[in-house]
């Protein structure tokens, strides 16, 4: 879902490539169908998606890497400390109404179409945020 979105706000920018991988993701997954239904309605496809597990080659080509909670954070770091100074999380500079700056991105797998408007909501908060960074931050 996060890629989907980030790309739709990304979409008109030339100077932003976007993809994801999971810290415990099966390779070659399709995105769920709520994920695709939340997408469809925010105008924000995500035609062929696949998952895939992060790797080097991956984190060698990123800029960034933003983590959806503090726990794949930590996998992050521990797994691949040579790239700790491209690490972010999601909400890390975003306030979430109730839940405040560096919250978690909450998980709606299994949980119901509900769960996943909180989740697409949420990302909706951060992605401005991160953008924000990125662009006062580029080198």
């Amino acid at each position: 879902m996060a890629e989907g979105l980030f790309r739709a706000v990304t979409s008109n920018r030339g100077d932003y490539t976007v993809s994801s991988a999971g810290v415990a993701a099966s390779n070659g997954t399709p995105a769920s169908k709520e994920t695709l239904a939340i997408l469809k309605k925010q105008n924000a496809p995500l035609d062929g998606f696949k998952s895939r597990l992060i790797n080097r080659e991956i984190l060698e080509e990123a800029s960034h890497v933003f983590a959806m909670t503090r726990g794949h954070l930590q996998m992050l770091e521990a797994r691949f400390p040579d790239y700790a100074d491209k690490f972010y999380l999601v909400c890390e500079f975003a306030e979430i109404p109730g839940e405040g700056i560096g919250a978690d991105v909450p998980d709606p797998i299994g949980m119901g179409r509900a769960a996943y408007e909180k989740t697409a909501k949420v990302l909706g908060i951060a992605i401005p945020s991160i953008i924000a960074y990125i662009d006062q931050t580029a080198k």
